[in-house]
């Protein structure tokens, strides 16, 4: 185990400042995520290291769709979380102890380099519960000109959070509901916490991209959807934000999101927002990026397909010359 930065000693005990949980940790237990772990005084990670999935993604899987679009990212993440949402679609590997390897910080950016990866995504349970392990490749990445990318609940302290923004170059948050309620009785967790981590990322040179899972009868009405994208035209109404579908898992077993409240969903927030995409299902709406001045084709894209098609060299709307609200090779080069 490795020594866990964010902490304070209280007693016998320890507090953990990771998240805004902030668990007292008695000696030799470890705190809600399972990994950060009171080692006789001394907060300390077991998840330093450990990794639970490691795969080869296409970036539009994290989803990411205004960020290297077209790419490969490495994509790895620990076992554990420091939420407990009862719809979980990762359970089997965040809410559960499942078989891990161990890979050191450099030999997972040697991974990604070997793989002709644009860099290394975060991801699959919650990464801020390694924040050591991120920092540490992070950095290591980032000496190899790759790029970091974290997908996350986003249910993390300030400070902490400034400080994995000096290595994290992009991310997609989850807003799981506007509604306080929502978080406490159904995710464990709270709202006003992970509101505060969207507006202190937008105001970061990190890119960023918002996911919510719609789950019939619990934040799918209009007036939660309203409410959602109220808050993000609020942040920024150029944030790409990913409606998708929910299907039963874990401990809940509402019946999965039909394509109709996606639909509604897009309805809603092209009022306000200018990009909306769709995940989970199939619409005729949420897979293409175009320019939200002239409405030419920038992205296309099929399933994982992804084509470039109206975005030049300078990273310019080919039609009619808007800078693109896009990151991509061309950014590299500029």
């Amino acid at each position: 185990m490795k020594k866990a930065e964010f902490w304070k000693a209280e007693g016998e005990k320890i507090r953990c400042l990771l998240c805004p949980h902030k668990c007292l940790i008695d000696d030799g237990k470890a705190g809600i995520c399972r990994v950060r772990v009171n080692d006789h005084g001394v907060l300390k990670t077991s998840a330093y290291g450990e990794v639970i999935s490691i795969s080869v993604d296409p970036i539009e899987k994290k989803p990411l769709y205004h960020y290297y679009p077209g790419s490969d990212i490495l994509s790895t993440g620990p076992r554990g979380c420091n939420l407990s949402c009862k719809f979980c679609q990762n359970w089997t590997i965040s809410q559960a102890d499942g078989p891990i390897s161990k890979v050191s910080p450099k030999k997972l950016v040697e991974y990604a380099v070997s793989e002709n990866s644009v860099g290394i995504a975060f991801t699959y349970t919650e990464p801020i519960i390694a924040f050591e392990y991120i920092l540490d490749a992070g950095k290591i990445a980032h000496e190899k000109g790759l790029v970091n990318v974290l997908v996350t609940n986003g249910f993390i302290n300030p400070e902490p959070f400034d400080k994995l923004l000096e290595v994290v170059d992009a991310m997609n948050i989850d807003l799981k509901s506007m509604e306080d309620d929502f978080y406490r009785d159904i995710c464990g967790a709270r709202l006003e916490p992970v509101m505060d981590t969207i507006r202190a990322a937008s105001k970061s040179n990190a890119h960023v991209e918002i996911t919510n899972l719609l789950i019939p009868g619990y934040n799918d009405s209009d007036d939660a959807i309203e409410k959602f994208v109220d808050f993000i035209a609020s942040v920024d109404p150029l944030i790409p934000v990913h409606f998708s579908a929910y299907y039963p898992c874990y401990r809940f077993d509402a019946s999965p999101t039909p394509v109709e409240t996606l639909d509604r969903a897009y309805d809603i927030a092209r009022e306000r927002l200018n990009y909306i995409y769709g995940g989970n299902r199939r619409t005729i709406w949420g897979n293409d990026t175009r320019c939200p001045q002239c409405g030419n084709l920038l992205v296309q894209r099929t399933g994982y397909s992804t084509r470039i098609i109206g975005i030049s060299k300078d990273g310019l709307c080919e039609n009619c010359g808007r800078k693109v609200d896009l990151i991509g090779t061309w950014s590299r080069s500029a």
